[in-house]
């Protein structure tokens, strides 16, 4: 039998311990991911999330954000909307400091309402662009929208001096914004939409979209899908012999659609918001250590969670406490400067949505490499 010495000993032990496990709590900043790791998001999430551990690596080794180190829990949404706001639910139980992800826009779209109910800073890698169109003051993007990004690919396509374009595009969220924001601008640049296709996610064969895209006559294809089906559907033009140019924004020209589609890349021409092959030391130092870490390259969504990470670090520590509130506050209408925070790798502004501005890239894809053809600075300097 248990004497009451001993019980108040093993009380006291439990006590203790329950005291060191709080103190160790409090001295650890708990981020949360929400990410695409299965289903037909993996390649996009599984570059987010090497992108989110080598930056948190790298700041703990410097001595965490104000003292403390970080501590991550990645949560694999399967790329799927409601299991996506089941994670965030789950979450927000948690009581992170700041949500991370998810990457596809519906996933952003449900997970984000959790996050703005409980008042938790969201900070995402999806571009559709109604998603900060809906007046939520804790989501913030890491990449254009497509109403940023979409203008400078129809103003690069008018300069080429394209007329007609037939428009090839995937049927979710993703694909619809992008969609709906380029054709306004190609109709403002007088750009006359010829074919209109959608495709769903996941499709495989391509021959047919590819014949009615060709029967169209227009001087240019415009595709908008996801990596996977872009990488198919790049493959589907080479081999039907499609010779007219074909434009994109991102995806289009990414890293693992090079890699996908092979020799089929080869000439798609796009815009993109980030991409190691930049001409910045500091992407270029970043493109460097993840390649050195993970053995391949890093594509935008690589670079979207590092950078995810080192916003936290750079509004943090402007604030010089630990305040979800405050957090949000002090990213809405802000810059940040690479020359205080040099792991943002690019000098970022934030208006009062949660989008941003920064400089950007033109690219054609020549030999299996993005190959930036011109640098075009953050709009607020236009």
């Amino acid at each position: 039998m248990m004497s009451r010495r001993t019980s108040l000993l093993l009380s006291a032990t439990a006590l203790m311990g329950l005291s060191s496990l709080q103190a160790h709590a409090a001295d650890t900043v708990k981020l949360i991911d929400d990410v695409e790791l299965s289903g037909t998001g993996v390649t996009s999430g599984s570059m987010w999330k090497n992108g989110v551990d080598l930056a948190i690596k790298e700041i703990n080794a410097s001595g965490g954000i104000l003292g403390r180190q970080i501590s991550i829990t990645h949560q694999d949404n399967q790329s799927q909307a409601q299991i996506a706001k089941a994670v965030a639910t789950s979450a927000i139980d948690d009581e992170p400091y700041v949500l991370l992800g998810p990457i596809f826009s519906g996933d952003v779209n449900v997970s984000s309402a959790v996050a703005e109910e409980a008042e938790t800073p969201m900070i995402m890698g999806g571009e559709a662009s109604n998603l900060t169109q809906q007046g939520k003051k804790y989501l913030f993007r890491t990449s254009f929208s497509q109403v940023t990004a979409m203008p400078k690919l129809a103003s690069y396509m008018q300069k080429a001096g394209i007329k007609t374009v037939a428009m090839v595009w995937i049927a979710n969220d993703f694909g619809k914004g992008g969609h709906d924001a380029m054709l306004k601008e190609l109709t403002a640049r007088n750009i006359k939409v010829v074919a209109d296709i959608s495709t769903e996610p996941g499709q495989i064969d391509y021959s047919a979209v590819v014949v009615n895209a060709a029967k169209a006559g227009a001087d240019a294809l415009f595709s908008y899908k996801n990596e996977e089906e872009s990488a198919r559907f790049l493959i589907a033009l080479r081999k039907f012999g499609y010779d007219k140019p074909v434009f994109g924004e991102t995806v289009l020209v990414s890293q693992r659609v090079i890699e996908l589609a092979g020799a089929a890349a080869n000439g798609a021409r796009g815009h993109v918001g980030l991409t190691v092959d930049s001409p910045n030391p500091l992407v270029q130092a970043y493109g460097a250590k993840f390649k050195s870490t993970y053995g391949y390259a890093s594509d935008h969504n690589g670079i979207k969670g590092y950078t995810a990470v080192y916003l936290i670090k750079a509004v943090t520590e402007k604030l010089g406490k630990f305040d979800r509130k405050a957090f949000a506050a002090a990213i809405h209408g802000h810059t940040f400067l690479t020359k205080d925070y040099p792991g943002l790798l690019m000098d970022v502004s934030y208006d009062a949505a949660g989008d941003i501005d920064r400089e950007s890239y033109l690219v054609e894809i020549k030999d299996g490499k993005q190959v930036v053809t011109d640098v075009l600075p953050p709009l607020g300097q236009k």
